[in-house]
């Protein structure tokens, strides 16, 4: 499936857009600007991300299955319908030890040192 938006002005089934491929993590972009993005993201049983920082905040929201976010060395077990918010700069990763679905939102305001 390409990497290209969801078409606007269409109703959609979030879980309908995005598929489970084996060992795979599949990433489709719901929306994507200059001040930041959505995606919806799926991953197979043992896949994780590589573990970064991130300068901006981002909203983590488990739409099928189970999934580990791991901050700063804290794990955090999310269930559907659960939510967490990762911090900007902390190091952080995601891993499947089931396959899941997630939504990650990430609003790049770059007022975050004002503040």
């Amino acid at each position: 499936m390409e990497n290209s938006e969801v078409e606007k002005s269409r109703v959609f089934i979030i879980l309908e857009i995005i598929e489970y491929v084996p060992n795979s993590i599949v990433i489709k972009t719901i929306l994507k600007k200059n001040t930041g993005n959505v995606s919806v993201v799926s991953f197979d049983s043992g896949q994780a991300l590589t573990e970064k920082i991130s300068p901006f905040d981002t909203f983590i929201q488990v739409i099928d299955g189970n999934a580990e976010v791991i901050i700063d060395g804290t794990s955090h077990l999310l269930a559907t319908g659960q939510s967490i918010i990762v911090p900007a700069h902390t190091r952080n990763t995601i891993k499947a030890s089931e396959r899941f679905k997630m939504i990650s939102t990430i609003i790049k305001s770059g007022y975050e040192d004002f503040v």
